[in-house]
């Protein structure tokens, strides 16, 4: 079975260590960059992410990246806390979180799909067609830096992030990513270590939050280089740029007030070395991911806002379903179809629930009924209220520690 993926992100790279790891060889990844630069700053891969990549045997690797975090905790504007939580093996779970730098992961993911595959990834290659054959094949156009090349393959998967070119093609008519009204600004910095320098913070509500945990472990002098995002309801075009460089004293300005005990939010901006600009984007749902023998993955399948930190991790365990379906039913049609099936319908479900703010309720419910903060939350959000937030997100992404560590493996059986 012959497998184009078309773009080398976390999906993509995923998708192609899986599909090796599962029997499927033939595999090629074409990526429309020159150059696989690492772009980015921090993601968290959560408990079953980091199952799936134990069972590829490449989660020791990723984990040399990154820090695992112990606790994810909550708070009002004022620096007030209103919920945490254990995270990763502390809350029970059998596999850790991982915080890591998104570009580290993504050039640690490229050289272990390399090692596997027995062709190299191709760069410059801009998906810009599409067309089924009469033998149930397909053929991918791209153009490239020397004209078109057209390759024919079994299966096709768009692996190609918010702006999917195969996406595009399925659904000419939708458009560019509708935007949420709010503008984020992602940063890395190195300040001194907070709370116990492995705590996970989301402080603010709905129209100004900020967000911040750590990369690395704290230094001999105390400081730690942390990943932040800063958002805020100001206004803008709602154009994606995910590489856009800005002046960070002027995001570091409104959030001037924001300096607890225990962080000063407005240092920690204004000491980033870069801040990139971006505005909260997401998809709409889709009614079908599957035409013919080509189908969509991670951000092009259902790229959703990062409420709950939740994308890359999905991007992952498409990887690992769509893989496992391949390996296991009778026929291509049978396995994109059982694939689509297994994935579509919860990530529509979660998709729905990031747009109404996913575990991060409990803070727009602390500042709708407590906007001058409070002496016991427990007054405002009853602990039983909070509990089940963080319960029905956990269920409906599919970390449920209970549920995950006793579900089946996406590992095919040889």
């Amino acid at each position: 079975m012959k497998i184009i993926i078309v773009g080398a992100g976390i999906g993509g790279l995923a998708a192609a260590i899986s599909l090796h790891e599962a029997g499927l060889h033939d595999v090629t990844v074409y990526e429309r960059s020159t150059a696989i630069r690492g772009l980015g700053v921090g993601i968290n891969l959560l408990p079953h992410a980091l199952r799936e990549l134990t069972e590829l045997g490449i989660a020791d690797t990723i984990a040399e990246l990154g820090v695992e975090p112990r606790t994810l905790a909550y708070y009002n504007r004022l620096g007030q806390p209103i919920w945490h939580e254990p995270r990763g093996l502390d809350a029970g779970y059998r596999w850790p979180q991982l915080s890591v730098h998104r570009g580290r992961l993504q050039l640690a993911l490229r050289d272990l799909a390399e090692a596997r595959l027995a062709e190299p990834i191709r760069l410059d290659h801009r998906l810009v067609g599409v067309t089924s054959n009469d033998d149930g094949t397909e053929t991918a156009t791209f153009a490239t830096a020397d004209g078109t090349a057209e390759v024919t393959a079994d299966v096709i998967i768009g692996a190609d992030g918010i702006h999917s070119a195969l996406r595009a093609l399925r659904y000419p008519t939708e458009g560019a990513p509708p935007w949420g009204g709010l503008t984020l600004w992602r940063g890395v910095t190195r300040i001194p270590a907070f709370l116990d320098g492995r705590t996970m913070i989301m402080a603010g509500d709905a129209d100004q939050k900020f967000v911040a945990y750590p990369l690395a472990p704290a230094d001999a002098d105390g400081r730690m280089l942390v990943n932040f995002i800063a958002e805020r309801r100001v206004g803008g075009t709602g154009e994606a740029d995910w590489n856009r460089a800005i002046d960070p004293a002027p995001i570091a300005e409104l959030f001037r007030d924001w300096n607890f005990d225990w962080l000063d939010v407005p240092t920690a901006i204004a000491t980033a070395n870069e801040i990139l600009e971006y505005p909260m984007v997401d998809r709409d749902a889709l009614p079908q991911w599957t035409f013919g023998r080509t189908t969509l993955l991670g951000d092009a399948a259902h790229a959703m806002y990062p409420n709950g930190s939740n994308g890359g991790s999905q991007a992952i365990l498409d990887a690992r379903t769509l893989a496992l379906h391949l390996a296991s039913a009778g026929d291509v049609d049978e396995a994109l179809a059982g694939y689509e099936h297994a994935r579509r319908p919860a990530m529509t479900a979660l998709l729905a629930g990031t747009r109404a703010t996913g575990p991060e309720r409990v803070m727009q419910l602390a500042a709708e009924r407590a906007p001058e903060g409070f002496d016991d939350i427990d007054s405002v959000i009853p602990h039983a209220e909070r509990e089940q937030i963080a319960t029905d997100y956990k269920t409906a992404a599919g970390f449920l520690p209970s549920v995950l560590n006793e579900r089946a493996s996406l590992t095919p059986v040889a």
